[in-house]
């Protein structure tokens, strides 16, 4: 018998390992049980017995975050990963549900308010601290994923679904939110329903005049990957789920001007298109990252190649000779 095929033989079936495992988090040995995880599921591995390896890897990332150790499970949860991708496994819908149920069981902690003591201080001190673990441990997850489904079947951005789950995480866990962090995985997403009521929960709690540029930046986004039916279907959302709560939507140039070029990008309108840059160009400038999301745009939609910065230096430098 061959070196691998006694390799292979030595491994037991998978459940025994998983049912010791499970014994061992349930007495509450985390730390062992996590060494066990990861050795054991190597050796499944060089094996190349992918499948006994990822139910595994699955098993424990699941107990440790139902136990509270997000660390752990987050480890085991990137190695499942990894074994998807030293497996060459293809992307498919049942390997995305283990994933997402994976991803639904990081748990999602409220941070707590209302501090009046040095105790309260303290214990917002640690919730912060706790947020941003949970926040890194799924995030490499996912971004993990979203490589992996790119890698092996899914769409070159990976799997859209992937991309939302982590927008809706970032949001939800971030102490210090990034609304263009969350607005880049929802546009590359397929809710922008979801989106929209995202936006809408930032706009009551966010400061004044961020509400608009997050609307716009969201909108922009979607445009620069050409997606105007997505683009569209949130400013309608934003504004429907606006009217049913009783808030009021935003009112600016910046707003207007987004209003606009949703109109203008329905028909072969480059004159006006520019135009409107020009005319609205101080509510465009309130946010850096816009104007080269507008040279995107009107490269998608219009065909217009964007100018390389360091040719029109040196272009200005030969006409001045």
């Amino acid at each position: 018998m061959s070196r691998e095929k006694l390799r292979r033989a030595a491994l037991p079936p998978v459940q025994e390992n998983i049912d010791k495992l499970e014994k061992a988090i349930n007495e509450g040995n985390f730390y062992g049980a996590q060494q066990m995880y990861k050795s054991i599921s190597a050796r499944y591995v060089s094996a190349e017995r992918y499948s006994e390896a990822l139910d595994l890897l699955e098993s424990g990332s699941c107990l440790q975050l139902k136990h509270g150790q997000v660390t752990c499970g987050a480890e085991l949860a990137v190695l499942f990963v990894d074994t998807l991708v030293k497996g060459k496994i293809p992307y498919n819908e049942d390997i995305l549900d283990r994933v997402r149920k994976i991803y639904e069981v990081f748990p999602k902690v409220p941070l707590p308010s209302n501090m009046s003591d040095d105790e309260d201080v303290r214990e917002f001190t640690e919730a912060l601290g706790a947020a941003k673990t949970r926040l890194e441990g799924c995030s490499s997850f996912l971004r993990a994923a979203i490589k992996w489904s790119a890698e092996f079947g899914a769409s070159r951005n990976g799997d859209p679904q992937l991309h939302a789950m982590l927008a809706e995480y970032i949001y939800s866990e971030s102490t210090e939110l990034n609304m263009a962090k969350v607005s880049y995985h929802f546009v590359r997403g397929n809710n922008p329903k979801k989106f929209a009521s995202t936006l809408v929960n930032f706009m009551s709690k966010c400061y004044p005049d961020e509400d608009d540029i997050a609307i716009a930046r969201a909108v922009l986004m979607y445009l620069s990957m050409g997606n105007l039916r997505d683009a569209n279907c949130l400013m309608n959302e934003l504004k429907r789920q606006v009217e049913s709560q009783e808030l009021d939507f935003p009112e600016s140039d910046l707003v207007q001007f987004i209003t606009f070029l949703l109109l203008t990008l329905e028909r072969d309108a480059l004159p006006l298109f520019n135009m409107l840059r020009v005319n609205y160009k101080s509510s465009i400038d309130r946010e850096p990252a816009f104007n080269e999301l507008l040279d995107e745009i009107a490269e998608k939609f219009y065909g217009v190649q964007r100018r390389n910065p360091l040719q029109g230096m040196f272009g200005d430098l030969f006409k001045m000779m």
